[in-house]
């Protein structure tokens, strides 16, 4: 069984399987176990609020642990 990594921040799992999520730009989709999905949600809702700090350990955190989803997402 794979440990899922630990979030950079305290997250709240609001889901309990994977989910696909979008980029609104490419269109390009990827799955995201709920761990990953709740850190993408606080990033995008930090880029909402200008609240870059928690936006770049985010972003770290995602560059880290799940590249190719980062640069589908996030890049």
């Amino acid at each position: 069984m794979t440990t899922e990594p630990k979030p950079p921040f305290d997250v709240e799992l609001l889901d309990t399987e994977p989910q696909e999520v979008q980029n609104p730009y490419s269109g390009e989709k990827v799955t995201l176990n709920p761990v990953a999905l709740a850190v993408h949600d606080t990033i995008k809702g930090a880029e909402m609020w200008r609240d870059y700090r928690t936006m770049q350990i985010g972003l770290d955190w995602f560059k880290e642990h799940y590249p190719k989803e980062y640069m589908i997402l996030l890049d």
